[in-house]
């Protein structure tokens, strides 16, 4: 580089090959100091010497009991001890054997037989029988509500409940610091109203002594005196049940720990809820039982015992998330599941490889009163549903902390039809039903809890009502107990709520959703099918199943006649009555360390220790710079 002469104090470069180096230097000095790459792991800590995996999965279980088993922990635990006729596999969702060998239904799928496998045995050496079911299952019916999931068994013949109110199928949930999408602390509002216009009006209790029903009709049955019981022991190898309505997906439902067999008369539940000499069939027997902790052993009688790799479980528990990740960053537990972390923790921890998240088998939803007008017009109802926008509603007010609902199911491959945002339509769909331009409409009556979140979401939503539709929404807020009252009196238009579905039989998903069909062989006419109801109804937006596809082999059960035959809602039959909407489908979150095999975090929370690995030859990372 050198002077130019024609103009003095400025210089030129006289070689382009010395430019080149300059430039070089340069960018290696940039490179030199740029940021380092974070740390690909949350905590990256060596592995245990030998197979144990140590879990914190939330609080201490309150028993061992399958038949109480409704969560984690206690559903953890109650997988790893008992097992049950089917399992689920923890990658597919799909059923998989498990004390039953094999099985068989009839051509209507109403009677299902199990053939169970000689070499399965009671942690006492003791054989498993097919009596050992019809006794455990008979005893379900006995614990009644204190059973994990009644639900799930009301369709097996001599199960369903006889109350004097409705089974409380699809209880309200309020998902608060559950699940991660509630985790705002509550602040109770005053009567407000907020700066969309939309009015918050917060009401006494209301008078809960009504007879309740509900608007899915569920009614109240009695069992016949001479009922035949639908569990039975042909042989002791052969369980054989007969359920009063079809349900292709049995083999999925039985998997859920509720129906694992238990020996004996569970007498030592009531006594003992957490003992340790309890007799087990499953890979794990109870090896102690601690304040800090439950271990178990391996089981040396159990029949698939060489597909094991663990030699021990120890279940480390927890009273807050941030015991539990501090225990999970020192290297003191190798997975972390069950807790209930707060949005910024959960941002903190999103971009770590251990850390995973799921869609968690619940949803959240708003269910119509089909009995007024004009949510009694189906137009209508599919305009309001599709004039939302989901995913701005789990993008913004939920942070990213749930999933749009478009279906009603939030996991499987059976997702028929979908709900999304299309305004144009919506307007179409209201103009055809009478309501040009919002005109006419009654203000909506859109009932919630009393939830921080909930009411966010309720203000989101009918901030889109109006926007799309020119509709006003008052938004009710109650107690949940308050809720059903309001229901039964009809005192709403929608109504808030949350279910957790425990299982990937898509029928019982449905009545959980939706209620139990009535105790009748007709349950509707096939003039009121799903095929019936499009024809019916030529403005409707959704398609079946045999018009998307014809050459399904499976079109045949979503026939015109498929709902009159059946009697239990299919998901395509739910969104052509489109008594509800679907609005989001929360999130589950884990941490689990790199040399974990096996591992499988699924909506579920049906983890497989028999599926679980030590890589005890893994090693964190050296540090750069180190030795």
């Amino acid at each position: 580089m050198v002077m130019d002469r024609k103009n003095p104090g400025k210089w030129k470069w006289k070689s382009s090959t010395f430019f080149l180096c300059v430039i070089s230097i340069f960018l290696s000095a940039c490179a030199e100091i740029q940021k380092p790459e974070p740390e690909p792991f949350y905590a990256e800590t060596a592995p245990p010497a030998k197979q144990e995996f140590r879990w914190s999965n939330g609080k201490t279980p309150k028993s061992f009991d399958p038949a109480r088993a409704a969560a984690a922990p206690e559903t953890d635990i109650v997988r790893a001890l008992f097992e049950g006729l089917t399992d689920i596999d923890t990658r597919s969702l799909k059923e998989v054997p498990a004390i039953a060998e094999k099985w068989t239904s009839s051509p209507d799928r109403r009677v299902w037989t199990f053939q169970l496998r000689k070499d399965a045995r009671w942690s006492n050496g003791k054989r498993i029988t097919a009596d050992n079911f019809v006794t455990s299952w008979k005893r379900l019916v006995a614990l009644g509500d204190k059973a994990g999931h009644p639900e799930l068994f009301q369709n097996i013949i001599g199960m369903r409940a006889s109350r004097a109110a409705p089974l409380p199928i699809g209880d309200l949930v309020d998902f608060t610091s559950t699940f991660g999408e509630e985790l705002q602390p509550h602040h109770e509002q005053p009567n407000s109203v907020s700066a969309t216009k939309t009015p918050v009006i917060n009401t006494p209790p209301a008078n809960t002594s009504s007879n309740l029903q509900t608007e899915n009709k569920i009614v109240t049955v009695s069992k016949p005196a001479n009922e035949k019981f639908g569990v039975e022991a042909l042989d002791s190898a052969t369980l054989r049940v007969t359920l009063e309505f079809p349900d292709r997906d049995f083999p999925k439902l039985v998997a859920n720990p509720i129906f694992r067999p238990i020996y004996g008369d569970g007498a030592e539940f009531d006594t003992t809820p957490l003992d340790a000499d309890v007799v087990t069939n499953g890979a794990f027997t109870v090896a102690s039982v601690g304040k800090d902790g439950i271990a178990l052993d391996r089981s040396d009688i159990y029949w698939n015992k060489s597909a094991v790799s663990l030699e021990r479980v120890k279940f480390v528990f927890k009273e807050s998330a941030e015991a539990a990740l501090s225990a999970y960053k020192k290297g003191e537990i190798d997975a972390l599941t069950n807790a209930e972390f707060e949005p910024l923790a959960l941002k903190i921890l999103s971009p770590y490889d251990d850390f995973r998240q799921t869609t968690h088998s619940a949803l959240n939803f708003y269910v119509y009163n089909t009995e007024k007008a004009p949510f009694n017009d189906r137009r209508v109802r599919e305009a309001l549903a599709i004039s939302i926008d989901r995913e701005r509603i789990t993008d913004v007010e939920l942070e990213r902390t749930a999933r749009p609902a478009t279906s009603f199911l939030p996991l499987g491959e059976r997702n028929n039809a979908q709900l999304t945002l299309d305004a144009q339509k919506a307007k179409y769909l209201l103009e055809d039903a009478g309501f040009a331009g919002g005109a006419d409409f009654p203000t909506i009556r859109l009932v919630i809890n009393r939830n921080d979140t909930q009411q966010r979401v309720a203000r989101a939503v009918a901030k889109m009502w109006k926007q799309n539709l020119n509709l006003d929404t008052d938004i009710i807020v109650k107690e949940l107990s308050e809720i059903d009252a309001a229901r039964s009196l009809g005192e709403y238009d929608l109504v808030r709520r949350g279910v957790v579905l425990p299982t990937m039989d898509e029928s019982v998903g449905m009545a959980i959703i939706f209620g139990l069909p009535k105790r009748t062989e007709a349950v509707l006419d096939p003039s009121q099918s799903a095929k019936g109801r499009e024809l019916n109804n030529e403005k409707s937006l959704i398609k079946t199943p045999i018009e998307n596809n014809p050459d399904d082999p499976e079109a045949e059960e979503h026939s015109e006649l498929s709902l009159a035959k059946n009697g239990i809602l299919n998901e395509v039959d739910a969104f052509f009555e489109l008594n509800a909407i679907p609005l989001y489908f929360p999130l589950a979150y884990s941490l689990v360390k790199p040399y974990v095999r096996g591992f499988e975090v699924n909506g579920l929370d049906a983890t497989s220790l028999e599926d679980i690995s030590i890589d005890s030859s893994w090693q964190p990372k050296t540090a750069k710079g180190g030795s």
